[in-house]
């Protein structure tokens, strides 16, 4: 295998309905069964889950204090990572969810090396709660827990999206995909992929991004065993 360790960054909207809102037990299912094939070849897995399906704080959140949206936003992604976590062991993985903000009842608080060892066990980590701070998104959240656990890679998953294009390649059909590009190229061209917070970390730790389509039959399970798929961002 290429990588021994990955963070899957998930988007909320692939647990959602056909309207990109609440859960749909169907798609939640499917995305457990991308995730137990790659999680078949032997990698140990963490995952960062948002909560655009529950919540959108720089919308539904308008007129509310900032900090005071982004912590509804980061409990909105604890009940995406519950749901992920009993789809995934309906699958037959085993599974912890680790919160940073604490909430005893229904998951872990994150403890690093607690992560550590539940991955060294074959576990999958679903982290929720973001980074437990407010103005942070949870690309951020992503590039932080992927240092944190030692991944070798940030897998950015995006849906009917298979890289990083020039332009929305649903929109342009003469959009121009990149294979690569550095973190730099990234900033730079403004390219929306992941947050620039969340970039910085990655350069700073060398920390390589995929970015790939997730429901590409096989993409996943390739990118870990080494297949040229989507966009590779690195130094």
């Amino acid at each position: 295998m290429k990588y021994r360790r990955v963070l899957l960054k998930l988007s909320g909207e692939f647990l959602a309905d056909e309207n990109g809102q609440g859960f749909s037990a169907e798609a939640t299912q499917n995305l457990a069964a991308e995730i137990a094939r790659a999680r078949a070849t032997g990698v140990e897995m963490g995952i960062v889950v948002g909560a655009g399906n529950l919540w959108r704080g720089t919308r539904q959140g308008m007129g509310m204090d900032r900090a005071t949206a982004d912590y509804i936003g980061m409990l909105a992604t604890v009940m995406n990572a519950l749901a992920l976590q009993d789809a995934l062991e309906r699958e037959g993985l085993e599974t912890r969810v680790q919160t940073a903000l604490t909430i005893t009842e229904v998951a872990e608080p994150y403890i690093r090396r607690r992560a550590l060892r539940h991955l060294e066990k074959g576990r999958v980590v679903i982290f929720g709660g973001g980074t437990g701070n407010p103005f942070f998104s949870t690309d951020t959240a992503a590039a932080l827990r992927g240092l944190e656990i030692g991944a070798d890679a940030v897998l950015m998953a995006k849906n009917k999206v298979d890289g990083v294009y020039d332009d929305d390649p649903r929109k342009n059909p003469n959009a121009r995909k990149f294979d690569e590009l550095s973190y730099l190229d990234l900033l730079s061209k403004g390219l929306q992929v992941m947050d620039a917070t969340a970039v910085s970390l990655c350069m700073e730790g060398k920390l390589p991004i995929v970015v790939f389509d997730i429901f590409q039959h096989g993409a996943l399970v390739g990118i870990i065993q080494g297949e040229r798929i989507g966009t590779i961002i690195h130094e």
